[in-house]
C-alpha cells in the first residue's frame, strides 16, 4: 500500500482526501435521491427543502446570466456550489482535524485544481456550444497582437481560483486547529460559527467567478 494511504482498492491507493470527498458527494446523491424519489404536486419534507434551495440557486444565477442561461448552467454552476460549500463544512465534523480520514478536500490544492481545471474546460466548452468556432475569435480582440495576452489570461483564471480556495480554507483549518489547541473550552463556538460564514463566503466567490467565466464566453449581443 502507498504510503499516507488509508487503504487501497486492488493498486489504486485511497487517501484521507478521497475519502472525505466520497463522502460529500454521497451525502449529495442521497440528498438529491430521496429529495425527488417521489416528487408530489404539492412539495413537503425533504422535496420542499430541494426545491427552495434550487430555485434560490437559479434566481440567483439568473441575475447573473438571464434566465435563459441560468437553466442551461445552474446544474453544473449548483453543483459547484454544493459540493464545495459541504467540502468546506466537512472540517467542522467534531474531532475532524484529528481523525485520520476527514480532511476537507478543499484545505488541499489536488482538489482545489481540479475544481479549477473542470471550470477552465467548461467554460469553453460551453462558449463553443453557444457560438461554435467563432468563439475563438475573441482571443483575438480587440486587435490580433492581443492573442499571447488573452491566451495568457485564460490560463492565469484557473491558477487564481485553486490558489484562492485552498489558501483561505487551509489557513483557515490550520488557525482553527492552533486555536482549539490553545483554548479547547472557549474558541470551538465562535470560531466554528465564523468557519460556517467563511466556508460559504469562498463557496459563493468560486461559483460567482465561475458563472461570470461561463457568462462571457456565452454572451450573444442581445443578451445586452
Amino acid at each position: 500500500m502507498h504510503s499516507g494511504a488509508l487503504f487501497s482498492i486492488g493498486p489504486v491507493p485511497v487517501y484521507n482526501l478521497t475519502l472525505t470527498s466520497w463522502g460529500v458527494m454521497a451525502i449529495l446523491a442521497a440528498l438529491f435521491y430521496f429529495g425527488t424519489r417521489k416528487m408530489e404536486r404539492v412539495p413537503k419534507g425533504l422535496q420542499n427543502t430541494m426545491e427552495i434551495a434550487v430555485e434560490g440557486l437559479l434566481s440567483f444565477f439568473s441575475s447573473i446570466l438571464g434566465e435563459d442561461r441560468a437553466r442551461k448552467y445552474t446544474p453544473v454552476l449548483a453543483t459547484f456550489f454544493l459540493f464545495i460549500l459541504l467540502s468546506n463544512y466537512s472540517g467542522l465534523i467534531p474531532g475532524a482535524g484529528y481523525v485520520e480520514g476527514f480532511k476537507p478536500p478543499t484545505s488541499d490544492w489536488n482538489t482545489t485544481a481540479g475544481l479549477a481545471i473542470l471550470v477552465f474546460f467548461s467554460t469553453h466548452y460551453f462558449g463553443v456550444r453557444a457560438k461554435g468556432l467563432s468563439y475563438f475569435n475573441h482571443f483575438l480582440q480587440p486587435f490580433w497582437p492581443f492573442l499571447p495576452l488573452n491566451l495568457l489570461e485564460e490560463l492565469v483564471r484557473p491558477l487564481s481560483l485553486c490558489v484562492r480556495l485552498f489558501g483561505n480554507i487551509f489557513a483557515e483549518e490550520t488557525i482553527l486547529a492552533f486555536l482549539l489547541a490553545m483554548a479547547p473550552f472557549l474558541v470551538p463556538v465562535p470560531m466554528m460559527a465564523l468557519s460556517m460564514l467563511l466556508g460559504a463566503i469562498q463557496a459563493l466567490v468560486f461559483t460567482v467567478l465561475a458563472t461570470s467565466y461561463i457568462g462571457a464566453a456565452t454572451e450573444e449581443h442581445h443578451d445586452h
